[in-house]
């Protein structure tokens, strides 16, 4: 009798989650499985345009929750689920990162080295137009090393309409 293993690969993992949280309109960001004492922790991050809050994490949560249930792809060993939204501190990556940070402030690395920092005024499938101090600037995202969302404590009260999923306050 062969003992199926406790350890699960991501891609199997991802393929056999993407469609569960694709039932409630998100998208699955990532989902890793690591090593928690006696335990492995199943971590699931999901995002949506416009924003996740926290009724939908937990609407998805007992789906995943009843899938894994239903099939072995954890195997036998004993696991701990969490599902959340992406923090701000994620690095914009795919079109629809950017697209959902529009209005906020990113600090980018270009390929060539050369580091932007301006607000998203808009996004497509290939780019994203910034504000630098006033100027348009467009960001080919081909051309993009790394971009992150910078955390503004002294912004105008009422220009973000999002609220974190995961309960955290940003300060104004």
């Amino acid at each position: 009798m062969s003992r199926k293993p406790d350890h699960t690969d991501t891609t199997s993992l991802e393929n056999f989650l993407r469609p569960i949280v694709e039932q409630f309109g998100c998208d699955l960001e990532e989902a890793d499985v690591t090593p928690a004492g006696r335990r492995r922790l199943l971590r699931v991050l999901v995002d949506r345009d416009g924003g996740i809050s926290l009724d939908d994490v937990a609407d998805v949560t007992r789906a995943i929750s009843k899938a894994l249930d239903a099939d072995d792809i954890m195997g036998d060993g004993a696991y701990t689920l969490e599902v959340s939204s992406p923090g701000v501190d994620r690095p914009l990556t795919l079109p629809r990162h950017w697209r959902r940070n529009v209005k906020r402030l990113v600090a980018v690395t270009l390929n060539s080295g050369a580091k932007v920092t301006g607000r998203i005024k808009s996004a497509s499938d290939e780019a994203a137009e910034l504000d630098v101090n006033g100027k348009a600037r467009t960001v080919a995202y081909a051309d993009v090393a790394k971009a992150k969302v910078q955390i503004e404590f002294n912004r105008v009260a009422g220009n973000d309409t999002e609220t974190p999923a995961d309960g955290t306050v940003e300060e104004n």
